[in-house]
């Protein structure tokens, strides 16, 4: 029995500690040429992901506010129509006898009818507003800015889910590995466990605590297998495929700034988050203009066209041209438009409190990502060694149970222990990976053009340029 237990042990041994090896060199140093690399899914997501997609035609919408605002620009021009038919009875009153006519005359009744048209085409032009037209461009165009660099955030947040989602499919597919090779290992614990006990060398209790580790085995694998399940679902919902095979991705510690005081300056200058918020205060700086110029007087040029058909009874036809200028001066208008002002400048302190919070918050988020990138170059090292210690200890551990120094509960704890250090080296290469995007991201550099991907990148300003100057038309360039 002792002999038989011994090859048990040492089976369990020589399966699990290959199986572990392979899966964190799967992790480290790559998969198969048939494996979807991290490029190829970070593409995928890049074209394919809803969000992204979505704040593309959010983009394009808020270029149509630019020719919105050149509007007032251009004249407008108004035609009316209007056609009556009136039917006119004229009564007169009889006349009484006189000395001159001594028989009067009796009443009459004289029947008309008027066919009236009227067309007329009006044209005006404003020629000041209150530099309102003007300020209301720059604000428009501002808009577009704004909203371009909402898009940058927009896709560096897509492209570091991509990265997260990748990476946590593979490091929770190495967990279920791991764990499925503890579940075999634990039972086999288990089967010794109860063969001792058939021929009296542990007790019941022996077998009980056995039967739990069992147990607990099973718990942690269906754990496992759940993340599992719930990351490929994440995948598919950013990345747009199933995840199939899936090869390792690598940091890009190429791409990042030397020292972290650089990535602080890099970041306060790119990160899309601040350059959105220092445009938010130009627009509302803007808006303060808008404000003041209904203050102001206006003056428009007006020119009409018109043609009256029988306006009245005797005439045939009247054509009317006439050409002219009307300005206006608001004097009082019960104290809105001060109002207005008033509360344009104060959004505009609002909003230059808002960039403050937000540089902020990016130089915050700069300083927790490094941190993290550090702690995991770290952590890989530290959980390195933590494997090698544990696989020499599991080695002695063996060594020491074939010659009766040790139970079969210190060789399962080796591995356990084993299984628990390779767990924390995987966990430390997933995280080594996601916060070197991550700090790529906050300086503002995440995006396809520096990550060196070979994709048709979509640029906003192409549409911008096509419906910049369109006077007309209700057709989207896009063909709708």
């Amino acid at each position: 029995m002792r002999e038989r237990l011994d090859g048990a042990a040492a089976g369990w041994i020589a399966m699990i500690a290959p199986v572990i090896a392979s899966v964190i060199v799967f992790l480290a140093m790559g998969g198969s040429a048939s494996a979807q690399t991290l490029e190829q899914a970070i593409t995928a997501a890049y074209v394919n992901n809803p969000t992204l997609n979505a704040q593309r035609a959010l983009v394009r919408a808020t270029d149509e506010n630019v020719p919105k605002a050149l509007s007032g620009y251009r004249p407008t021009v108004t035609g009316a129509a209007r056609a009556v038919k009136d039917n006119v009875t004229t009564t007169t009153p009889p006349v009484p006898p006189t000395q001159f006519n001594p028989f009067g005359s009796p009443s009459t009744k004289l029947n008309s009818t008027l066919n009236e048209s009227t067309l007329s085409l009006t044209l005006n032009q404003n020629l000041y507003n209150g530099f309102r037209t003007a300020n209301n461009v720059r604000a428009a165009e501002t808009q577009v800015r704004q909203s371009q660099e909402t898009l940058r955030a927009t896709e560096q947040q897509v492209l570091l889910d991509a990265v997260t989602a990748h990476m946590n499919v593979l490091r929770d597919e190495a967990l279920v590995q791991l764990q499925q090779q503890n579940l075999t290992s634990l039972g086999e614990q288990y089967r010794a466990t109860k063969d001792r006990f058939e021929v009296g060398e542990v007790t019941r209790t022996d077998v009980a605590l056995a039967e739990a580790a069992a147990a607990g085995g099973r718990a942690s694998l269906i754990q496992a297998q759940s993340n599992l399940n719930t990351s490929r679902a994440v995948y598919r919902q950013v990345i747009g495929a199933e995840a199939g095979k899936l090869a390792p991705g690598r940091p890009i510690d190429r791409l990042l700034p030397r020292a972290y005081n650089v990535a602080i300056t890099d970041g306060l200058a790119r990160n899309p988050t601040v350059v959105s918020a220092q445009y938010a205060v130009d627009y509302a700086a803007l808006q303060v203009k808008v404000a003041e110029g209904a203050l102001l007087p206006s003056v428009n040029a007006q020119g009409i066209l018109q043609r009256s058909n029988e306006p009245q009874q005797g005439l045939q036809r009247v054509d009317e041209a006439s050409i002219g200028l009307a300005a206006t001066a608001p004097i009082y208008q019960g104290g809105a438009e001060y109002a207005a002002v008033r509360q344009a400048k104060e959004t505009l302190g609002q909003t230059r409190i808002q960039m403050d919070v937000t540089r902020d918050q990016v130089r915050a988020n700069i300083a927790q990502l490094w941190s993290q990138l550090e702690a995991a170059k770290s952590s890989i090292q530290a959980a390195q060694t933590q494997v090698n210690a544990q696989q020499t200890a599991l080695r002695g551990i063996r060594e020491e149970y074939k010659v009766g120094q040790r139970t079969i509960s210190d060789v399962l704890l080796a591995l356990s222990n084993l299984v628990s250090a390779q767990s924390t080296l995987v966990n430390s290469q997933r995280d080594r990976v996601v916060a070197s995007y991550a700090v790529l991201g906050s300086i503002g550099h995440l995006d396809m053009g520096s990550l060196g991907l070979q994709v048709a990148t979509y640029d906003p300003e192409e549409h911008y340029r096509q419906v910049r100057d369109s006077w007309g038309g209700l057709r989207t360039p896009g063909g709708r």
